[in-house]
């Protein structure tokens, strides 16, 4: 195994990533609450960006990745995907219906360090299919949480997660995978959810204290196979058939992994608004 290089995080700057995966936390708590048939993208974009203006803390997708020629810097704080666009949807004036199936991205820097994590929403009554489908892309993220306590190699990890996705009858999307992640929000090494050869040889890590990642399984009902929008941005999947996407930042630690991006504890808490008081209201992920 290849060990690939990345920052190992002292236990004082995860707890400052921890404070900004709060802020996402409560970023992606203001969209839940608007999120509901008859209301427009745009409208989560703009609760997303007012939390991260109330914090001022810095938005990590607005205005990254332009490429002369190809496509503009990205427009807006979150990425937002409908039903068959499983990443970089650019939110605006299109209204969610009953039945859709809605994946928010967003992310922040705070204090000079970075969170970023990923939810899928059911608007309304959907698909059964559809329903499962979120289930085991949740799961899939849940697993490599509870795996990363028992495997000391991501790709070890990566196999299992890719075999909990087949045998649910779905597919794990290739190529998009998760990321390292610290004092930017692209940093080594690449995070897959699945399992080669090559990856294992030349990609591979080892899960130990200071490790931090964000992890972003990404499952779709057919085909693994993506198309680009004309947007330069949206990817769907080429076969237009449902995708999920969900997100944590997680950190490894002496005592295991954090969801750095994860709901406060009590603690946390008394520090926050107090429009976030009541669990019964939080969107579980």
């Amino acid at each position: 195994m290849v060990e690939v290089k990345r920052e190992l995080r002292s236990p004082r700057e995860i707890s400052k990533m921890r404070a900004a995966g709060l802020v996402v936390w409560e970023a992606h708590q203001a969209a839940h609450r608007l999120i509901k048939p008859g209301i427009t993208t745009q409208t989560l974009e703009d609760a997303v960006r007012e939390t991260f203006e109330r914090h001022n803390a810095e938005p990590l997708f607005l205005n990254y990745g332009g490429i002369k020629g190809v496509r503009p810097p990205f427009p807006a704080v979150t990425c937002i995907s409908i039903n068959e666009e499983l990443v970089h949807g650019i939110p605006g004036g299109r209204i969610l219906v009953n039945g859709d199936i809605v994946s928010l991205d967003t992310g922040c820097r705070l204090g000079g360090w970075c969170g970023d994590a990923a939810i899928t929403h059911q608007i309304g009554a959907t698909d059964s299919n559809n329903t499962k489908l979120l289930q085991v892309t949740l799961g899939t993220l849940n697993l490599a949480f509870d795996l990363m306590s028992q495997f000391t190699i991501w790709s070890k990890i990566a196999k299992e997660l890719e075999a909990y996705v087949k045998d649910a009858g779905f597919t794990v999307i290739e190529d998009m995978v998760g990321h390292g992640i610290g004092k930017n929000l692209h940093e080594p090494p690449q995070v897959p959810n699945y399992f080669n050869r090559d990856i294992a040889q030349h990609e591979d890590f080892d899960i130990k204290p200071g490790v931090v990642l964000a992890i972003e399984p990404m499952v779709s009902v057919g085909t693994m196979n993506l198309t680009t929008g004309k947007d330069g941005w949206t990817l769907s999947t080429a076969d237009k058939k449902p995708c999920a996407h969900f997100e944590h930042t997680i950190a490894m630690t002496k005592d295991g992994p954090i969801r750095l991006t994860g709901a406060p504890d009590e603690v946390e808490l008394k520090g926050m608004a107090a429009w976030l008081q009541n669990p019964d209201e939080w969107v579980r992920w």
